[in-house]
């Protein structure tokens, strides 16, 4: 169960709504995103009321949306997440350093942290394998079972280790046999470094060493990770190890030499404020202001003091207090010198079961609001190779309908998403595809010239859509819009697809084009958000 209150004694000034909604949230998460609000009453111990007011609040700060009965955890969350690992600036400062790494061993890097007892994981520099470990960047794993967990607990003074753990959940979770926590706390002093032989899974070990800033205080661990088919555990030791230290040297170098940005947040009218006008009672303004401070606190590299945190969310100082302090005892803030930052905590609140959203999940609920404006089948599409492979797809209820399921293909040169995804090519590379590709036609409407096909892309780039008619199919028609990431790179395509005898091509431009581009634009928010510290799937 997911308790509503904590171990630390509830601070007089805490804010009662965060405090529950906070667990509202935690518990849903923990559930793997989705549940009913029946389901959180019995999970938070909370009044129904309560449960439907917080959901309610989050829903409308889009961090959540029904689905059927049930309530799911919507990409947006991932901005406290986000807020979290842009403050700590690990994944910014030390990937380019974890990803080299990864290329010259072949094996997968972890970035780990010490989070309370545990070991959080905050960014994956990847290898393409057959068999892949399954961790996600924000999961939570104890101490015991490794990932960097023994180095970190080489510095817990005296017996504070003990006092930390909360039972025996670590031990119980290694593999029978593997040498006690104790034993490998002591070999983790002696040697700087730690290595998991088949500790948590009889298929995966791991060579860890720690980061270190300029004070000498452990920032984080850097963990080569490989599976048994590939190393043993001393073989990825005599691999691995060399490549190891020099990788934590040049990221000890980056953190030596990393200065704080000068700027502070621009102040913002709270959301919260237009939110309580609308919704009224069914909106907790005081859960939303503490969320608020969440992402307040995402400042680069350093921690805010009061009056900028009460600056940038736009709340009085003393409303901003009160939310630091009631975030302080939930443990999602830390105090220091006058400054707050968020802690490593911050992760559990949706970030690891949304990590491994793909794209066209991203995209599906957004593509069926949009079928329900337009009453057409939508679609979306990524490249491969001269064709389009359909990734994700909203059939419309009509009698008469485009019968496609996923992973079709079709060839690029005759689709409208084809057309919007060759056109986000850079034009030397578009014009050879051209060159290349097998331009048959489909129907006596087919553009099949690369001259006249470059001219069509050149304009679908400039115009930002692209429409076909009857080139694909006799009878169908349609229209599609590209879906661009955080570096403006086209990656997929959404369409609307519809008979071309019910409207005409204009009309489909006046009634279809505007609700298709502000789909895709909200598929783009969510990619965005999503796609800051993680590497999105197409597919």
């Amino acid at each position: 169960m997911t308790h509503v209150t904590t171990e630390v004694a509830r601070p007089r000034e805490a804010v009662g709504p965060l405090i529950r909604g906070s667990a509202v949230l935690r518990a849903l998460a923990a559930a793997g995103g989705r549940g009913s609000a029946s389901g959180l009453v019995r999970e938070t111990g909370l009044a129904r009321s309560t449960v439907d007011r917080s959901l309610s609040t989050l829903a409308h700060l889009g961090y959540v949306r029904p689905d059927g009965r049930d309530t799911v955890l919507a990409p947006r969350l991932m901005e406290l997440g986000n807020a979290y690992l842009t403050a700590c600036g690990l994944p910014d400062l030390l990937g380019a350093v974890a990803g080299r790494l990864a290329g010259e061993l072949d094996e997968s890097v972890w970035i780990t942290v010490p989070d309370r007892d545990g070991v959080r994981f905050v960014h994956h520099a990847s290898r393409r394998r057959a068999v892949s470990v399954a961790f996600r960047v924000g999961e939570l794993l104890p101490a015991e079972c490794g990932m960097g967990g023994s180095l970190f607990a080489a510095e817990w003074s005296g017996d504070a280790w003990r006092s930390r753990r909360r039972g025996e959940t670590g031990d119980a979770a290694v593999s029978p046999g593997a040498e006690s926590f104790e034993a490998r706390i002591v070999r983790a002093r002696r040697d700087g470094w730690a290595l998991d032989d088949r500790l948590l899974d009889p298929g995966l070990v791991a060579v860890t060493m720690p980061v270190r800033d300029r004070t000498g205080r452990q920032v984080c661990a850097v963990n080569v990770v490989g599976h048994t088919s590939r190393h043993s555990a001393g073989s990825l030791r005599e691999a691995g190890l060399p490549r190891l230290r020099e990788a934590v040297a040049a990221m000890e170098g980056v953190l030596a030499a990393a200065v704080a940005p000068a700027s502070r947040p621009v102040p913002a009218v709270p959301r919260e404020q237009v939110a309580k006008r609308d919704l009224g009672a069914e909106f907790v303004a005081s859960f939303a202001r503490g969320l608020g401070v969440i992402t307040a606190l995402g400042v680069p590299w350093a921690g805010l003091p009061l009056t900028a945190v009460a600056d940038a969310t736009g709340l009085a100082r003393a409303t901003a207090r009160r939310s630091l302090i009631t975030l302080a005892h939930l443990g999602y803030v830390v105090a220091q010198d006058g400054l707050f930052r968020l802690t490593p905590r911050v992760l559990d609140l949706g970030f690891p079961c949304l990590s491994a959203l793909t794209l066209p999940e991203i995209a599906q609920p957004h593509l069926a609001a949009l079928v329900a404006r337009v009453r057409d089948s939508a679609s979306m599409a990524v490249l491969v190779g001269d064709d389009i492979q359909y990734v994700a797809r909203v059939p419309t209820v009509r009698i008469m309908s485009v019968d496609i399921t996923l992973g079709t293909r079709f060839p690029a040169h005759a689709t409208s998403m084809g057309r919007v995804l060759l056109a986000g090519l850079p034009p030397g590379e578009r014009g050879e595809r051209l060159r290349r590709a097998d331009l048959r036609p489909l129907t006596s409407r087919t553009v099949t010239s690369p001259v006249r096909l470059e001219a069509i892309l050149g304009r679908a780039d400039r115009d930002g859509y692209a429409l076909v008619e009857e080139e694909l199919e006799e009878g169908l028609r349609s229209v599609a819009v590209p879906v661009r990431d955080l570096d403006r790179r086209v990656v997929a395509a959404i369409n609307v697809s519809m008979h071309a005898g019910r409207i005409t091509a204009e009309q489909a431009r006046e009634s279809v084009l505007p609700p298709l581009r502000d789909t895709a634009a909200r598929i783009e928010r969510d990619l965005h958000v999503a796609g800051r510290f993680l590497k999105i799937r197409t597919s």
